[in-house]
């Protein structure tokens, strides 16, 4: 198998007034493509959006995506996709946490904005692909299908939130970092050689649209306070919390319990019930998820067929798991060969094999461990 073919392509290259994203743009332009820049507006006040990090939205990061474009040398342009942003990804974000799941807003950027309704403009346009500097590589075969692979620095490898691209997507990709085997100070050292002003402008792996890195305070002003128990594995209350909107399963901090565990150890988020409006806690061993169930699978190629051993990743920064799965009926089933911890409804999982995607799916129901008295 190949890497996608390097014959020159009229290419849009989405600027999101970062690092990455400024020398994947430079890289297709020295690989002889015809390269047009833009850059997203997501918010229609901009100023609510965080700045100075990598962001994606600010008026700072449009600037800096078109001083990229002015030294890389090619046309720039910005488009307004902020209502589509705020439907199919905020609106989204905050309807998944009132019912108590745990979205991953990145993951629905990539599929909503990025490679929907970005690549179908593009491609009404004609254009022929869409690149970004995201690290993860789109290999083609010897029939002409594609495949969506890890990057080969795995350190680096963001093919999790990229899980959700179909073959058509992945038809029309560009990952020019895909296969840059580098440190990120290599890469802001020849974003610096390029003379790109971002080659020193700080990465964030923050919420962008949650300006101060608040989320339940967000959570909180577009739904307002809910006042509801914290109970323990029994059932008795111990505490109460302003809105169980504003938790996840497994989180430790910010319980707000007025007295320890009879055992004297932390507890965790175990369940969150919107209709009770109860949050449920319990100590650590009580979130080991040995099997899951989860519901709209998005294949990047061919569905597979029968059950089969996968590796699975659960997080966007998180190890593989061993599991065995199966699709059947709409729905994805899989088992862990090892209990995993912290695994929420709303999470996005998504299946390799080896290095290839095979898919994602989002997490419905889990199902837990026996925890000895």
């Amino acid at each position: 198998m190949t890497e996608t073919p390097q014959r020159p392509l009229r290419v849009l290259a989405a600027m999101s007034g970062g690092v990455d994203s400024a020398v994947a743009a430079a890289r297709a332009v020295e690989a002889g493509h015809d390269v047009t820049g833009v850059h997203l507006a997501l918010s229609a006040n901009p100023q609510s959006f965080r700045t100075g990090a990598r962001g994606c939205c600010t008026i700072e990061d449009s600037r800096d995506a078109r001083r990229a474009a002015d030294v890389i040398g090619i046309p720039f342009y910005v488009w307004d996709l902020a209502d589509r942003f705020r439907e199919d990804v905020v609106e989204d974000f905050v309807a998944e946490y009132e019912a108590g799941r745990t979205p991953n807003p990145c993951l629905r950027c990539n599929e909503k904005i990025k490679f929907a309704a970005l690549l179908d403009k593009a491609l009404a346009l004609g254009f022929d692909a869409v690149c970004t500097g995201h690290y993860a590589r789109v290999v083609t075969l010897a029939d002409g299908s594609r495949e969506l692979h890890r990057a080969s620095d795995m350190a680096k490898d963001q093919s999790y939130v990229l899980g959700v691209l179909d073959e058509r997507q992945l038809a029309h990709a560009l990952f020019p970092l895909g296969d840059t085997v580098t440190t990120k100070e290599e890469i802001r050292a020849e974003a610096e050689r390029r003379d790109l002003a971002v080659a020193k402008k700080p990465d964030s792996h923050d919420i962008c649209f949650i300006a101060d890195g608040d989320t339940q305070g967000f959570l909180a002003a577009r739904l307002g306070k809910a006042e509801g128990d914290i109970l323990d594995e029994s059932g008795t209350k111990i505490g109460t919390h302003d809105g169980a909107y504003g938790y996840t399963i497994g989180q430790r901090k910010g319980l707000r319990i007025g007295h320890p565990a009879a055992d004297g150890k932390p507890r965790y988020v175990l369940d969150i019930s919107p209709v009770s409006n109860t949050v449920t806690v319990g100590p650590a061993a009580a979130l080991d998820v040995t099997a899951l169930t989860a519901v709209r699978p998005r294949w990047c190629g061919t569905a597979p067929t029968g059950a089969a051993s996968y590796t699975a990743q659960l997080r966007a920064h998180g190890g593989e798991s061993e599991v065995t799965a199966e699709f059947d009926g709409g729905e994805l089933r899989v088992r862990f060969v090892d209990p995993v911890r912290g695994v929420a409804p709303g999470q996005a999982i998504v299946l390799y094999d080896g290095t290839r995607v095979v898919g994602s799916a989002t997490i419905a129901t889990t199902r837990r461990a026996a925890v000895s008295a």
